[in-house]
């Protein structure tokens, strides 16, 4: 026997919650499958929520060290890793709390299973027990996020070789590690566990990291990682990587050279969750990278069947796929809303922090004939100083006239709070002069933005 529901949703992270959310409260009776135990996704369970809280106390201990004067510390030898994610289950317990009684709330059924599609209207679910169910729609979402890619030449054992999911179910805080990639998630552990203590190797084909921020911002990021004590290895070909069966992980470069660390971690991508899904049995196919391709209304073009969040790709970020789960189900009953807004603020919660919003300076010079780029560099801000914040920068990219807001860019700690100003500037389509003309709590960081735009204004031809 089949039950039918006007809507299902396929997975309960950020995108599959809100998607879940907004079609019940058009009136429609809605099924949110989720083969977990608990609800929230890899987001909450293996990625945002727990390498931040990992993020929080490395900070800490980061400065424990830089104030050593004051209190005399250090690390005990064989540290736990768990120890130093000390908080999480607490802030789990009241994440999954705040989630079912939303749920309920909204008179959502929530069932735990695992779904395979058996046509464009019928999804087969197999509990835990093994029991066997089928539940009938004529509107799906399909937001079941993504894994960590896995290449051939990288023997991932989740014991000495790790992905992005399983580098924290290490035992314990390793002497050193290897990090192969240069992207967000590279960035961001590689930092982190540096801050820790750890003696970290970040190894990519490419000449620096983050490719997609401009080479002042990823330049003092790499200084920073470096000043820590880390090693930046760009420009670097891997050609396999092994443990040698005693005490070490070792990576063969091209070249011959072989670099040494105790683990390792591979973060070279991530593809659309779909495995289990039989996407196929839907007429629904992978593109040629690995996730589901949508339009700009999140429709597959396979009946009625959408897609939202990581299964779809960048920008792979919580944020957009909350909205983006929001309006799959307003397009799903032709809800009329507006074009999906485009300026989103990114952060990488690395040490230090980036942020971004808008347009690069790269991008803007491929947009236009010329620009104006204002700077504010935190040392020279009176917090900056107070923080000891040596490698913070917040530059505005404006058009050739030094009027227009294009885009804002931050590197050092708070960027990804600080960069909700710029973004607010970019919405209200205000000129720079409005940073000038505003007046910002002092010592702040938030007078960087007063300080770059001045430097925009002296430019103006």
């Amino acid at each position: 026997m089949s039950t039918f529901y006007d809507m299902v949703v396929i997975g309960s992270g950020p995108a599959g919650q809100k998607a879940a959310i907004q079609a019940s409260k058009l009136g429609k009776s809605v099924a949110l499958i989720e083969k977990s135990r608990e609800t929230g996704g890899s987001c909450v369970y293996r990625g945002t929520i727990p390498s931040k809280t990992l993020r929080e106390n490395a900070l800490r201990i980061k400065n424990m060290r830089m104030n050593a004067e004051i209190a005399n510390f250090e690390l005990n030898e064989d540290l736990e890793l768990a120890t130093l994610i000390n908080r999480l289950e607490q802030v789990l317990s009241a994440h999954d709390t705040y989630l079912s009684n939303q749920l309920i709330r909204n008179g959502i059924t929530l069932i735990h299973g695992r779904g395979r599609f058996v046509s464009e209207s019928e999804l087969e679910l197999t509990s835990v027990s093994g029991d066997v169910t089928s539940i009938q729609s004529d509107k799906f979402v399909i937001a079941t996020g993504s894994y960590p890619r896995h290449p051939s030449h990288i023997p991932i054992d989740h014991e000495n070789i790790f992905d992005s999911d399983s580098i924290l179910s290490m035992l314990y805080l390793p002497k050193s590690l290897l990090v192969l990639g240069s992207g967000v998630i590279a960035s961001e552990y590689a930092s982190i566990f540096q801050a820790l203590g750890v003696k970290v190797t970040m190894i990519d084909k490419y000449p620096g990291p983050l490719g997609f921020l401009d080479n002042d911002l990823t330049e003092r990021f790499v200084h920073a990682f470096e000043a820590m004590g880390g090693t930046w290895r760009g420009d670097t070909q891997v050609e396999e990587a092994r443990w040698n069966g005693f005490d070490a992980v070792e990576v063969s470069c091209a070249g011959g050279e072989v670099i040494r660390g105790e683990k390792l971690l591979c973060a070279a991508g991530r593809l659309a969750n779909v495995r289990e899904l039989q996407i196929e049995n839907a007429g629904l196919q992978l593109n040629d990278r690995g996730l589901i391709s949508v339009d700009e209304s999140l429709y597959t073009g396979v009946a009625n069947i959408y897609a939202a969040g990581d299964v779809i790709g960048p920008p792979s970020l919580a944020s957009a796929s909350m909205e983006q789960g929001r309006r799959a189900s307003c397009n799903a009953y032709d809800i009329p809303i507006g074009k999906m807004q485009q300026t989103l603020p990114a952060g990488i919660y690395s040490i230090p922090e980036l942020s971004s919003v808008g347009l690069s300076e790269r991008q803007a010079k491929d947009m236009y004939p010329s620009i104006i780029v204002g700077r504010a560099h935190f040392e020279e801000i009176a917090r900056g100083q107070i923080s000891g914040i040596q490698d913070g920068m917040l530059k505005i990219v404006c058009d050739a006239e030094g009027r227009k807001v294009l885009g804002v860019m931050i590197v050092g700690e708070g960027a990804t709070e600080l960069i909700h100003i710029g973004q607010m500037a970019l919405l209200s389509d205000a000129d720079v002069d409005i940073f000038v003309e505003s007046i910002f709590n002092f010592p702040t960081l938030a007078e960087a933005y007063r300080v770059a735009a001045l430097d925009v204004i002296e430019q103006r031809p």
